[in-house]
């Protein structure tokens, strides 16, 4: 046996043995060196090579280090060193680099556009103009490319000394991350954009090896349903880079906007980006030098922006401007409440086609990205299937369903792209809809077995699985939550970051993870409408509440190794991320309190411990049931309370910044041969007159189907009489009950039945009840939902 000793990488202390299949060595021991009372040693580890006698050490230990790192079995244990995505290698060391007015910032030639984003960014934050030096070594801060030293496409390395910052890329955007992992390594204020004074600009003494898993690590931004100003865009960019995402697929176009300045087609811009008349007009759109801004502020951050431009579906709003696109050439309004128009692009007329041309031929020409997405996505095809021009182009193309037409276009417009140079992106939809002649990729959001059908018939593909990467939907269903996406449950921190690749397909087709940010919400109703006037900024509020902290974790997802994942370690890092999205002014959702452990007393009473998820941040705390505010008492220890709905506790992070309260759901266990809960009614909705009571049911109607709706009453001096109900999805009734019954104590159920036949994600459901309390209104009851 063999023993070699070696400093600075630090290993998994919960491997013990690995195997490596060489002729000198095939299993390596791993043992962490301890002090006589226990301690370890800071940074010292020992190998020993099992069933050999002479190796050479050295290749040994290079090839295992080899192995290590390339299965992301290295690990950061510096409890204050906090970077997200999680680098590969991380070694701290001994002392820190301070930053002062005196430092200056040396770069290679090739390197001057991070040397002059590093230093813009500094000078907000500290207020020192940082001398920027070409090609010195003198430089307090070196930037240079090392593309024969890091051979994976935007690998860095970093090294941070007490004199010295190196930062070395395989390429421009390898520096760049190098860039963004020493500004995490700085106070939270370097990201202010205002002076901050007296802040000791210390970084700790580190050496990091890293580079990205995936080459696609994005967003999806929805401009199209409700429209966001070029610098809140800009600014979302930003936040995309600081966490090293490369990719923004610009969702520009669809039924309720059109959002991009086509100089041939100027009506799409004059008619399509408006919906509403007068006082209630909403909309707007990029003129094409608005769209040169945001592609030149993404290139100095490594964000490719991706346009989407929507066909055959999804585009009402060129419809409007141009009628005739559609099959039937009706004139139409731009709507201002969602839904998924039936009218879509006519294929059976050559005009179509030309339009399409002339539109990507100016789109390709403003941005400069080699994809292009087509979206694809919804179709509904009845207008093909009535439409004369295109039977006569299925039965020319010996197509055998109506849905093989959207096929034939997708590889009409591939061709036009090839000769341009541009891969078709778009939504799974594309490679479902007859042979596909090009290589495309397919985004991924609704089947993830859809990567396998990819693989199959050789294209690539990008993950977006609505149940994980939708930031349209909640982070929990805790009552007081934003209105927000319903037809599926909640997606959480946790499960954002728990999403894996490795069940779906070989990396060889997927290219990476994308997270979606949808604005529909805005067109459900009118309560998320801002007051123009009032120069607001609540929707962009809005959009950074769902946004983060989730793209943080998704951040991580798409740049680490699946294996090397750890969400408690995540939670750790994370909670000192926050202070950092403050001073980038990001209204990010504050996360509820962690509850470390809920005990019951003898006494009958429940003991809460908590621990706070922000770092720096207080919790309050009530007792009584009611939700606390932020002057409610102060958690300092452990609370008990009569019962869990009795305890609601909250992170404060300032006056203005706080949490929804910790919540327990009631447990309705009891009632699940009724299917899911609705909602619950009290005196307080119940009147002494024949009056509907309506209910939301969003999200518990998932798709078409025979459903069950049950209404029981739970207690009360009085009973329910009940004359009968309607389902609404939205403002269409879509079936009405009117049978007369009383709920009793002996007779406390009515179930009414119900079929859904033209179901839209995103659509908001509602079942009203019409009921009067018998004597009085006091009666209280469940609300549940059962698909058939």
């Amino acid at each position: 046996m063999v023993v070699w000793k070696f400093r600075s990488m630090f290993v998994n202390p919960t491997m013990q043995i690995v195997k490596i299949n060489t002729m000198r060595c095939r299993y390596i021991k791993i043992d962490v060196l301890k002090t006589a009372d226990g301690k370890k040693i800071f940074g010292y580890y020992r190998i020993k090579c099992i069933n050999r006698k002479t190796i050479n050490m050295k290749k040994t230990a290079a090839l295992f280090l080899s192995y290590i790192m390339s299965a992301g079995l290295f690990m950061a244990h510096a409890d204050n060193i906090s970077i997200i995505p999680k680098p590969i290698i991380i070694e701290q060391n001994e002392g820190s680099f301070r930053l002062t007015e005196n430092s200056t910032i040396g770069y290679t030639p090739e390197c001057r556009p991070q040397a002059e984003f590093l230093q813009n960014l500094l000078s907000q934050s500290t207020g020192w103009d940082l001398k920027l030096v070409k090609s010195s070594r003198k430089a307090t801060i070196q930037l240079s490319i090392s593309d024969k030293k890091i051979s994976k496409s935007e690998g860095y390395e970093l090294e941070v000394n007490s004199d010295k910052v190196l930062v070395s890329g395989a390429d421009n955007a390898g520096v760049f991350y190098g860039i963004q992992t020493f500004l995490q390594l700085l106070p939270a204020e370097v990201y202010s954009d205002k002076r901050q004074r007296n802040i000791d600009w210390k970084a700790p003494a580190v050496n990091i090896k890293d580079a990205p898993e995936r080459p696609w690590r994005g967003m999806m931004l929805d401009v199209a349903r409700y429209f966001y100003d070029k610098e809140f865009v800009k600014k979302y960019i930003d936040m995309m880079a600081m966490y090293k995402l490369n990719k923004l697929q610009f969702h520009l176009i669809d039924d309720s906007g059109w959002r991009l300045e086509i100089k041939k087609y100027p009506r799409l811009t004059e008619v399509g980006a408006w919906a509403g008349k007068k006082g209630k007009r909403i909309g707007g759109y990029y003129t094409q030098e608005d769209i040169k801004d945001i592609i030149e502020y993404g290139k100095q951050r490594n964000v490719e922006i991706i346009p989407e431009i929507e066909f055959p579906a999804h585009m009402l709003s060129a419809v409007v401007a141009y009628p005739w696109l559609s099959c039937t050439g009706k004139q139409h309004e731009l709507p201002d409440q969602h839904f998924i128009s039936r009218d879509i692009l006519c294929v059976g007329k050559e005009s179509s086609y030309q339009f399409l041309k002339d539109v990507l031929e100016e789109t390709v020409s403003l941005f400069p990205s080699s994809y292009i997405n087509i979206g694809g996505d919804e179709a509904v095809y009845s207008r093909w299937e009535e439409c004369p021009k295109c039977n006569e182009v299925m039965k020319r193309e010996g197509l055998n369903k109506v849905s093989e037409l959207q096929g034939y276009l997708t590889n009409i417009v591939s061709d036009m792209m090839k000769e341009k140079n541009r891969t078709v992106v778009g939504w799974e939809e594309i490679i479902q809809r007859g042979k596909i002649n090009n290589p495309v990729v397919a985004v991924i959001w609704h089947n993830v077995n859809d990567t396998i059908h990819a693989t199959k018939t050789g294209h690539k593909a990008i993950l977006t699985p609505a149940t994980h990467m939708y930031f349209d939907f909640p982070e929990s269903g805790t009552p007081g939550e934003i209105k927000s996406a319903t037809w599926m449950p909640p997606i959480s921190l946790e499960k954002c970051y728990s999403m894996d690749l490795n069940d779906y397909s070989s990396t060889s087709t997927v290219l990476g993870v994308q997270g979606c940010f949808w604005s529909d919400q805005f067109i459900h109703g009118t309560v998320l409408q801002e007051f123009g006037l009032l120069n607001e900024n609540r929707s962009e509020n809005y959009a950074e509440y769902l946004t983060f902290p989730r793209l943080l974790a998704l951040s991580e997802v798409a740049w680490d190794k699946m294996s090397s994942k750890d969400y408690d370690d995540f939670k750790k890092r994370i909670s000192r991320h926050y202070k950092k999205l403050d001073y980038k002014g990001c209204n990010y959702r504050v996360p509820e309190p962690e509850i470390v452990s809920i005990k019951n007393s003898s006494d009958g009473n429940v003991t809460f411990e908590l621990k706070p998820s922000v770092e720096g941040a207080k919790i309050v705390y009530t007792t009584n049931g009611e939700y606390p505010n932020i002057h409610s008492k102060e958690y300092k220890s452990p609370v008990s309370a009569e019962s869990k709905s009795e305890f609601h506790a909250m992170t404060v992070v300032n006056d203005r910044m706080y949490s929804l309260p910790t919540y327990f759901a009631p447990d309705y266990s009891a009632y699940k041969q009724y299917g899911k809960f609705v909602q619950s009614w009290t005196p307080m909705k119940v009147q002494t007159s024949m009056q509907p009571i309506r209910f939301e049911c969003t999200g518990k109607i998932s798709g078409n189907g025979s459903y069950e709706i049950s209404f029981i009453r739970t207690k009360g001096k009085n009973n329910l009489n009940v004359g009968g109900s309607k389902l609404w999805k939205r403002d269409e009734v879509l079936g009405e009950n009117n049978n007369n019954v009383s709920l009793t104590p002996d007779n406390p159920v009515v179930t009414f039945e119900f079929t859904v036949n033209d179901f839209e994600a995103g659509t908001p459901f509602y079942i009203d009840l019409n009921a009067c309390g018998d004597g009085g209104n006091d009666v209280t009851g469940l609300v549940f939902i059962r698909k058939k």
